[in-house]
């Protein structure tokens, strides 16, 4: 059966057509009732009436003027109340949104092809979004949530993990959906944590992150290298060095990041 909204590759959509697996990612929510809520790509609502049924407060943010079309007409209880956004998420200011707020939940069966992306932007909010949760690629989600060790472990995972606690929930196969992606897909959560600083300058603790993942194959001590000033690293650091980035915890990231910026301050010093 064609479904009311055309699906555009471009967007990267694939419509979830199956209503428990929409109840059980809304139910991700069930302990942030009366926290506001942001629905990322809401397609045709499938999860949105899940949300609005349980009584969340919800308001969308869609980019498809096709699918705002049919949100509008299907969904007057937030038309009514200009809850339905044709915008693009990833340019959304979250405070302008939510200016009496300080916490709200972000939700969706994101699209695919700019999901990281996505959760890079929730990162820049991370003191008001107090939990992200939803669907995405399987291999995305399983990143997102890897432990140190994991060969899946990546950039998005260390970062996030400051500030989160994130947990895979459980997988969706492919059949669930209109049109059928070619992967399966992961459920996510992603809970605020007690983490206020993070105990180094969070600035170069991403240029770290990423340097490090840059060349992941390589230890620490070669992908690392650009970063550190002619000082050098003091000799606790070796122990860490000797690592592949998957290997690190988010501590071990925070004190390379402290070891590099004093290294830097040391050569600056030196040159005054």
């Amino acid at each position: 059966m064609r479904p009311a909204v055309k699906p555009k590759k471009a967007l990267g959509q694939h419509f979830l057509t199956d209503l428990s697996i929409a109840q059980r990612i809304a139910d991700t929510l069930s302990d942030y009732v009366g926290v506001p809520v942001v629905e990322v790509g809401p397609g045709m609502g499938v999860l949105t009436r899940p949300l609005l049924e349980s009584g969340h407060d919800v308001t969308v943010a869609e980019i498809d003027s096709e699918s705002v079309d049919y949100l509008t007409r299907n969904f007057p209880e937030l038309a009514g109340k200009d809850r339905i956004m044709h915008a693009d998420f990833l340019k959304m200011d979250l405070d302008k949104l939510f200016p009496d707020s300080d916490r709200i939940c972000v939700i969706g069966n994101y699209p695919y092809n700019i999901s990281s992306q996505i959760f890079f932007h929730v990162l820049d909010y991370r003191d008001k979004v107090i939990c992200c949760s939803g669907m995405l690629q399987r291999e995305v989600a399983e990143r997102l949530a890897a432990k140190p060790g994991s060969k899946a472990r990546g950039i998005l995972s260390v970062l996030l993990q400051v500030w989160y606690d994130v947990e895979y929930l459980f997988t969706v196969d492919e059949n669930v959906f209109c049109p059928p992606p070619k992967v399966k897909s992961g459920v996510i959560k992603m809970t605020r944590n007690s983490v206020t600083d993070p105990g180094c300058d969070w600035n170069t603790l991403r240029t770290v992150v990423k340097t490090a993942f840059g060349q992941r194959r390589k230890m620490m001590r070669s992908s690392l290298k650009p970063l550190v000033g002619p000082s050098g690293l003091p000799p606790e650091a070796e122990s860490l060095l000797v690592m592949r980035p998957e290997q690190l915890t988010v501590t071990q990231f925070i004190e390379l990041t402290n070891m590099i910026t004093a290294s830097r301050s040391a050569t600056a010093n030196k040159e005054q």
